[in-house]
């Protein structure tokens, strides 16, 4: 393991480690642009060049590899003098055009300059002109005037989607990155070259103009778009009132995680924030004959919980039905109230929706965030169970059901669920957003999503991972643990849980599969926000 001195800073690594990586073990980050450490290393933006003792010229730290004796300087004025010549280079035909562009605030040619540039350009001519705002695909924009010529984009659609979109094309001043004839920018990660790239060439359409970054409040997550776990951050536009019924949550970004998903996200699970603030259920309602009928909490509570007493010497006749889309904390909550408490037998894992599409990347069909989560509490989702409990509604013999956010109604379209709930003399709905099914329940209990609400989510490996909140519940909606407690005292139980954390704490202590939660991995250093200055 050779040992080496960076900027007077000893450090031992592994052999076959970069200098820019070493650099950054020892809590600094050098300038780069084409360098990202999911790619291949292209070593052309010049940006990372380092002063080596005994070389004769300046070395790509992204390129390099440390060797032991080796002595580095990252901050000699002859580096410096070189990093304000690449940054003039790259400007020379860049366009001033920073108070419309969607990158400012979070661009790295700006970041840089104000860093390391701050010279006085010495050209004074006309800048060359190339296509601008240029729609490459359903999610991405291009405007090759700003690109730099990095190659990350090239590199992720020809290393790691494996779909070869992008080439750069012409010489000299006029080379600029594009799509290869009769090509588009369509695979499932398209959003991730925009996340790379480090200046305004490539941005994300569905996130133009809605917001600048510096309003933005990034929280950590994880995606519920299937079973994988995909760490994200959820950002939101602190200007918007938190009670509001508008869009609230901006984008979502991949997080570094290097044991699920390490630096990507699919376009699936980026794009999938939708329903976080649309068509949600805001208000507890109750629904006879005509339109539902807003009411307060305490009236649903305590209605709900007289349903319950009502089924409590015929618990054959009601039936639950969880769904893989809750929390650990949640499900847990469910099984101790339903089958613990109440004694109910007939409990069900029901997934909202069908399964889609899979991959062997990141993508699963398993569309569920939890439904391991929910195996290891003994909810399993077998079709004879579920078939079982359909024959239950559509024969009349069941006469109570409460549901976790399923919609009945659009998952079994072969059947009449309609006609069959409208038999049922308790039909209780607990959820985030309105479907065909809530519609025609007795009693609708409005939950928070996962973005207002904290928890933990147990992927398809069993890796259990804790998401935060976001967000304060959109309109008089309410987190499951909270809305199961609430059942729970009114049916004078005496529960000891005040808030998520009391739950999970109980829960990693009687059930092991829970106890260790995978750590966050380390700030990743890509973002210029997180860059850390000597």
């Amino acid at each position: 393991m050779p040992t080496l001195k960076i900027d007077n800073q000893d450090i031992t690594v592994e052999k076959g480690t970069t200098v820019i990586q070493a650099a950054e073990k020892l809590g600094f980050v050098i300038p780069r642009y084409c360098y990202h450490p999911g790619l291949s290393i292209a070593g052309n933006c010049r940006m990372c060049l380092v002063e080596v003792e005994k070389m004769p010229k300046l070395q790509i730290s992204c390129h390099i590899q440390c060797a032991d004796g080796m002595v580095v300087n990252t901050e000699t004025e002859r580096v410096k003098k070189t990093r304000q010549h690449v940054l003039e280079f790259l400007l020379v035909n860049h366009p001033l055009d920073c108070p419309v562009c969607d990158q400012s605030g979070e661009c790295w040619l700006q970041d840089y300059y104000m860093e390391h540039g701050l010279y006085e350009s010495r050209l004074d001519e006309p800048k060359v002109k190339k296509q601008k705002a240029v729609p490459i695909g359903p999610t991405v924009m291009l405007d090759s005037e700003r690109c730099i010529l990095c190659s990350r984009c090239v590199r992720f659609c020809d290393e790691i989607t494996k779909t070869n979109e992008f080439g750069i094309f012409n010489r000299g001043d006029h080379s600029e990155i594009g799509l290869y004839p009769g090509k588009e920018l369509n695979n499932k990660y398209s959003g991730n070259v925009v996340d790379i790239c480090p200046v305004g060439a490539l941005t994300d359409i569905d996130f133009r103009f809605k917001c600048r970054v510096w309003y933005l409040r990034k929280v950590d997550s994880v995606c519920n778009g299937c079973s994988r776990g995909c760490n994200i951050t959820l950002e939101v536009n602190t200007e918007r009132p938190q009670h509001g019924h508008g869009e609230r949550v901006m984008r979502i970004k991949p997080r570094y995680q290097p044991e699920i998903n390490q630096w990507w996200i699919c376009d699936e699970g980026r794009y999938g924030y939708k329903p976080i603030d649309h068509g949600r259920i805001l208000e507890p309602a109750r629904r006879s004959s005509g339109p539902p009928e807003i009411i307060s909490w305490e009236d649903a509570i305590t209605e709900t919980v007289s349903g319950f007493q009502r089924f409590s010497k015929r618990s054959k006749e009601i039936a639950i039905l969880l769904s893989p889309q809750l929390s650990n904390e949640s499900l847990y909550l469910a099984k101790k109230l339903f089958s613990e408490k109440l004694g109910l037998d007939q409990i069900y894992l029901l997934s909202p929706s069908l399964e889609g599409s899979q991959d062997d990347f990141l993508i699963q069909a398993d569309k569920n965030p939890n439904r391991k989560g929910a195996e290891i509490l003994g909810f399993s989702e077998k079709e004879s169970r579920i078939q079982e409990l359909m024959d239950l509604v559509s024969s009349g013999k069941l006469k109570g059901l409460y549901l976790f956010g399923q919609d009945l109604v659009s998952i079994f379209t072969h059947r009449n669920m309609s006609e069959a709930l409208r038999k049922l003399e308790f039909l209780v709905f607990q959820g985030t957003n309105s479907n065909l099914t809530s519609k025609m329940c007795h009693l609708i209990l409005p939950s928070a999503s996962y973005a207002e609400t904290e928890g933990t989510f147990t992927n398809f490996e069993g890796k259990v991972q804790k998401f935060s909140q976001a967000l304060l519940p959109i309109g008089d909606s309410r987190a499951d643990v909270e809305i199961i407690c609430q059942l729970a005292r009114k049916l004078d139980f005496d529960w000891p849980y005040f808030n998520t954390e009391d739950v999970a704490s109980e829960m990693q202590k009687k059930v092991p599969a829970f106890q260790n939660i995978l750590a966050s991995a380390p700030a990743f250093q890509e973002p210029f926000e997180e860059k850390v200055s000597k």
